[in-house]
């Protein structure tokens, strides 16, 4: 027991010591233009599909399930408050990080492992080239960026699809649809889907990576290393939503009381 908890508390100080090198490394040297292009295009026009299907049909459900059980109560006026507040303070950002996960990250870490089980990495030292700055910089500057603009854009496309089903499928009126969302969304619901998405961005990128630059065993190892990427990015991403969340709701109480 005890060898598997030092075990693991070696990995999380690798794993920090790696981003304290490449935020270093970032602003130290940052990465050539192109390559940061290359990364945002990749992450962020790449996954626009995939992000807008998603938000999109979200608020499809939403907006159904929140008339189906409000309507009856009185309350089908509340549809679109609902439907805005939910996609932009959690499922917004929850869902567009594990979009992100599935088809950016998985890639990152598979890319990143082939080039480390092939030596490509070390071959890059070898001429001198720093793979934190050339590999991984590029790709930690593009996820803390694409990342919090691809969730605004999913919580758009959100609140399109519930405002389509609420007032074309369920006849509820335009106005009565939006006016809750414009008197009730506050500054502090934007700001803290937009820290949410920031920090899964980061996270995403540094543990796909990370798990890259680990990779052992050829093929297999590859394999291997992206699923687990996958499966700790999903689960790091849920404990830091409640950690922040409880974070987040705390200090504006505190805020608003004194």
């Amino acid at each position: 027991m005890k060898n598997v908890i030092l075990k693991a508390l070696m990995y999380v100080g690798d794993y920090v010591m790696l981003i304290i090198n490449v935020i270093a490394v970032t602003f130290r040297s940052p990465p050539q233009w192109s390559l940061i292009r290359d990364q945002l295009f990749g992450i962020g026009v790449m996954s626009l599909p995939v992000v807008s299907i998603t938000g999109f049909s979200t608020g499809l459900v939403l907006a159904a399930q929140s008339f189906f059980q409000l309507s009856d109560k009185g309350l089908a006026s509340a549809t679109g408050l609902m439907v805005a507040k939910a996609m932009l303070v959690e499922l917004g950002p929850i869902l567009t990080a594990f979009m992100i996960t599935g088809r950016v990250g998985a890639a990152m870490c598979a890319e990143i492992g082939t080039m480390h089980v092939t030596e490509q990495i070390d071959a890059l030292k070898s001429m001198a080239v720093n793979p934190l700055r050339y590999i991984i910089a590029p790709r930690f500057i593009a996820g803390a960026i694409m990342v919090p603009i691809l969730t605004i854009f999913s919580c758009l496309m959100g609140v399109i699809g519930g405002y389509l089903i609420a007032v074309y499928h369920y006849n509820i009126s335009p106005v009565v649809f939006m006016d809750p969302i414009t008197a009730n969304i506050t500054n502090f619901d934007f700001i803290s889907g937009l820290i949410k998405a920031f920090v899964f961005g980061i996270f995403i990128v540094t543990i796909s990576c990370y798990k890259g630059l680990k990779t052992e065993g050829g093929a297999a190892g590859v394999g291997k290393s992206t699923t687990n990427s996958v499966v700790i990015c999903y689960s790091v991403i849920l404990i830091v939503n409640f950690v922040l969340t409880v974070f987040m709701n705390t200090m504006y109480t505190a805020i608003v009381r004194s």
